[in-house]
């Protein structure tokens, strides 16, 4: 019988006394993180005939350490991998330059130099989030993302990627000899464009709050927030009475869902809009016929708002583009670890 030794590492070899040698192979284990402004996820995989095979995973609250190292100390202490890690990647909610990357909205700044050091391996790299979740886009299941848009896919053509949680990230991937190669891309906070009279309302409130209207300032959780402020203005919410606290994002999303306050209703009408238009901006962009996939902790959470169709019609508003961008698909990847596996995928190929 013939053995693929493609995703083998040789342990050692014994021979028997028959005279065979019988080589012993363990998988390569790899730490993989997504380090997130609000959780990060760290995980040990080993390579797998299709994706990298999660061992175990453990979240912790990012602004409960002082650090990344610390959590990283914390997940050695916790986990004590047996044989030692070949090789680490990390996914960064932050532009990653020259092996170092910051937190946008953390202040962490990670080194990769110490992070070798702290692991023992040479084999670390650094990622931007979104890099990180496009490597998984090739290996997500059919039931772990949700179709918005079937299009028709070209094989050959990129692929874009767009994701708000606590910040908002987007990212391509380009074919290059078959395969797709990620291009981060920090387009979040690039300007954001006003398309009707109720959003030039908004960019005036964001113009007076922050000095400029950024993407992120509407489509990320704190987005949210400043879209609640808009519709407030002048009045109170019966359902929301504090949008300091880190869950006001998730209270006016599921007030609006859920019809009791008119004001996060609009909010999160707002948002979907937003966002649908967003996201053709990036397949406009990337010119991305190889499909636009929606990553992020918020649109699983507020699906039935999506899927009422304002997103698909504020991401084919483009006219004269219109008809190219009803061949995208668009699908929202429903893997809350996509960003995690990602990070494996990479982890893998630098520990082969």
């Amino acid at each position: 019988m013939r053995v693929s030794l493609e995703h083998l590492t040789a342990r050692d070899s014994t021979w028997t006394r028959s005279g065979h040698c019988v080589t012993h192979y363990n998988p390569v284990m790899v730490l993989a993180g997504d380090v997130g402004g609000t959780k990060t996820l760290l995980g040990l995989f080993e390579n797998g005939p299709q994706r990298p095979a999660v061992r175990l995973t453990r979240s912790y609250e990012t602004t409960a350490f002082s650090s990344f190292r610390d959590i990283l100390d914390a997940f050695l202490r916790d986990v004590r991998p047996d044989g030692g890690i070949q090789a680490a990647a990390f996914g960064v909610a932050g532009p990653v330059v020259h092996d170092q990357a910051k937190l946008t909205n953390v202040g962490w700044h990670l080194v990769a130099p110490d992070i070798r050091t702290q692991l023992g391996t040479p084999q670390v790299r650094l990622l931007n989030d979104l890099d990180a979740m496009a490597r998984s886009i090739e290996v997500l299941q059919p039931d772990e993302v949700l179709v918005l848009q079937e299009g028709t896919a070209d094989p050959d053509a990129s692929v874009g990627v767009i994701a708000a949680g606590t910040g908002l990230g987007q990212a391509y991937l380009h074919r290059r000899n078959g395969r797709l190669v990620p291009a981060p891309s920090e387009g979040g906070h690039s300007d954001f464009g006003a398309r009707t009279d109720r959003e030039m309302e908004l960019v005036r409130m964001l113009r007076e709050r922050f000095g400029r209207a950024e993407v992120e300032q509407v489509l990320s959780g704190p987005g949210l927030v400043n879209l609640y402020r808009l519709t407030h203005r002048g009045g109170e919410c019966v359902v929301v009475d504090d949008v300091t606290g880190a869950d006001a994002p998730a209270r006016i999303s599921r007030a609006g869902l859920g019809g009791r306050c008119q004001g996060c209703a609009e909010a999160l009408r707002m948002f979907v809009s937003a966002y649908g238009a967003e996201a053709g901006n990036v397949a406009l962009r990337g010119l991305t016929l190889g499909g636009v996939y929606i990553g992020g902790g918020i649109a699983p959470k507020i699906l039935p708002a999506i899927q009422t169709g304002a997103f698909m019609q504020a991401f084919l508003d483009k006219a004269p583009m219109t008809d190219l961008l009803t061949r995208v698909p668009v699908k929202v990847i429903l893997n809350p670890e996509a960003g995690l596996i990602g990070a494996a995928t990479c982890a893998t190929e630098l520990g082969r």
